[in-house]
């Protein structure tokens, strides 16, 4: 994952690389594909937590036998708290900063 809104992955990269800063306004997209189609949500809000978090799924040969997931928490305008889960369809733009 990146600033700018490229396209990102699971591979964990940019929580390495610290890209989305607390309070940081995003937007993140999300595409689920389906049969010959695409489902597609946005959300904009304000970064509060971004990082890998382990999962309850098992995952052979992964850090402690676990899933892990690229996870980035907004705050939407209205207060509501959205957790989202990055994956390959997923795009995230920033917007404005903190």
């Amino acid at each position: 994952m990146s600033q700018g809104g490229e396209m990102i992955g699971a591979s964990g990269g940019a929580v390495r690389g610290g890209a989305y800063a607390v309070g940081a306004r995003v937007r993140v997209t999300q595409q689920i594909p389906f049969g010959s189609g695409t489902s597609t949500t946005t959300v904009e809000g304000r970064v509060v937590r971004f990082g890998q978090q382990k999962t309850g799924s098992w995952f052979a040969h992964s850090k402690d036998d676990r899933l892990w997931l690229d996870r980035l928490e907004l705050r939407k305008d209205d207060g509501e708290l959205i957790v989202c889960n990055l994956d390959e369809f997923s795009r995230v733009e920033v917007v404005g900063a903190g």
